[in-house]
């Protein structure tokens, strides 16, 4: 093997060493966004599974989402094929059975909206709900799918202005 053959050898060595370790690095970012994407996603399904449990058992049935409405036997067999049950106690729920329940999360951002003459951005009502009640400490994401399911449900109107979504009460007549 003459010099300049192993040269141009070592050369072309050196281009698929760089190449590969550029893909590698490619392909970790790719990895490292996916990972983050999942921690997201992670959160949010604990936040929903959170705000499922809170519903488990609760007395008055007009005020459960939609789905939960059909009844207890109905519920559980939703919970039962989504896997719900698999999942041990969690602390909180097993130290809580003697204690009075907290309230929604929901009620409290509609009873801030009554207490308010102007619709009101999520932020806003996130800020109040943490003044107000310091034991409390939802997440950004938690407050806004807490008033997307408001406004499913009819309870209270979303207003677009510009890039801003508030969020009012609908007055209701008695």
């Amino acid at each position: 093997m003459t010099s300049q053959s192993a040269a141009a050898l070592r050369s072309r060595y050196i281009e698929q060493a760089a190449s590969d370790l550029e893909e590698n690095r490619r392909l970790q970012q790719e990895l490292k966004e996916r990972i983050s994407m999942l921690k997201q996603e992670e959160a949010l399904l604990g936040d929903i599974i959170s705000l499922a449990e809170r519903y488990e058992g609760f007395a008055d049935a007009s005020r459960l989402p939609e789905q939960l409405q059909d009844g207890p036997d109905t519920a559980k067999s939703k919970r039962a094929a989504a896997g719900a049950t698999s999942r041990p106690t969690t602390p909180a729920r097993a130290g809580a059975e003697g204690k009075p329940r907290q309230a929604l999360l929901g009620d409290l951002l509609m009873r801030l909206l009554d207490q308010s003459d102007e619709p009101l951005l999520a932020k806003e009502l996130r800020d109040e709900l943490l003044k107000k009640h310091p034991d409390r400490s939802p997440t950004p994401q938690v407050v806004r799918n807490t008033l997307e399911s408001l406004v499913a449900k009819g309870r209270i109107r979303r207003h677009k202005q510009q890039r801003s979504v508030m969020y009012a009460l609908v007055k209701q007549d008695r």
